[in-house]
């Protein structure tokens, strides 16, 4: 009996050991990186569901229209329209979709949205559910810009891209900022890669955690980055002085997806289901 008393102590100190070890272990896995601070916004501040029928809720939403200054500053191909052909709420999500057509001088259309002047946000959780494009030359996009940006510039406003894709990869997103100092090709980013899916083919959660002096990037909840003053080599940080508002487009060619492939195959949709705020 004391022999089994003393096995069975034994055993249970064993297994007492084992399970601390794997507890341990679990923690650790599941933190991404121990120097990244993590933060939750939880009162929703704004909750844009696409559950109405027609354009945009004109609360919220404006448009940019046209081609913009060198093709909106990227040599990008697209006439940006307000027509239903390109933005619609229907199905209970905003459709943004582009055509392959002649169009005040472009050879494609597409749309661009944004909250500027509407709704802008400083710090907080702003995310978004999303299926992507597909086709080489697309470039979807949901990302922010300072609401300074008419006194002082860009990229002096500063940039936030919670998502952007070329639509050659369809498994591979960025998370991006640009500010004075490093923007365009010199912008601090990092790729998330989906393994063994596409952005493509479902729908997928994207989204940041905003705070002073850092932004935390996620998609699907995952936590992938976190960008702080220290990752800029002593340039401004320009995102703790302003709002800023919303941008939801699809563009096609341009600097950062290349020209537009033979075998893209036209029209092409970014469907946002929803887009929420949270302080």
């Amino acid at each position: 009996m004391i022999n089994r008393i003393v096995n069975s102590n034994i055993s249970n100190t064993f297994i007492y050991k084992v399970l601390s070890v794997a507890l341990v272990f679990l923690i650790a896995s599941c933190n991404p990186d121990e120097t990244q601070t993590v933060t939750h916004f939880k009162n929703m501040v704004l909750a844009e569901e696409f559950n109405y029928k027609g354009a945009p809720n004109p609360a919220i939403w404006n448009y940019d229209i046209g081609q913009g200054e060198n093709g909106w500053g990227n040599n990008e191909l697209q006439y940006y329209t307000d027509r239903a052909e390109n933005v619609l709420v229907e199905g209970g999500v905003l459709k943004i979709v582009v055509h392959k057509e002649d169009y005040e001088g472009a050879s494609y259309t597409s749309g661009r949205i944004l909250t500027k002047g509407l709704f802008e946000q400083q710090f907080g959780r702003i995310e978004a559910r999303i299926k992507l494009p597909w086709g080489q030359g697309l470039w979807p996009a949901f990302w922010l810009l300072g609401s300074n940006i008419d006194e002082v510039g860009w990229p002096f406003c500063g940039e936030i891209d919670i998502m952007e894709n070329r639509g050659q990869e369809p498994t591979l997103i960025n998370g991006t900022i640009h500010g004075p100092g490093y923007s365009g090709a010199n912008a601090v980013t990092k790729a998330y890669e989906l393994e063994n899916d596409r952005f493509d083919t479902g729908f997928h959660i994207f989204g940041i955690e905003w705070g002073s002096n850092y932004i935390n990037y996620y998609v699907d909840d995952v936590l992938y980055n976190q960008i702080t003053p220290d990752d800029l080599d002593g340039e401004s940080w320009v995102f703790n002085n302003q709002p800023f508002f919303i941008i939801l487009n699809v563009a096609v060619g341009g600097n950062y997806v290349g020209a537009v492939g033979e075998n893209t195959v036209f029209p092409q949709t970014m469907e946002v289901d929803y887009l929420r705020v949270y302080e």
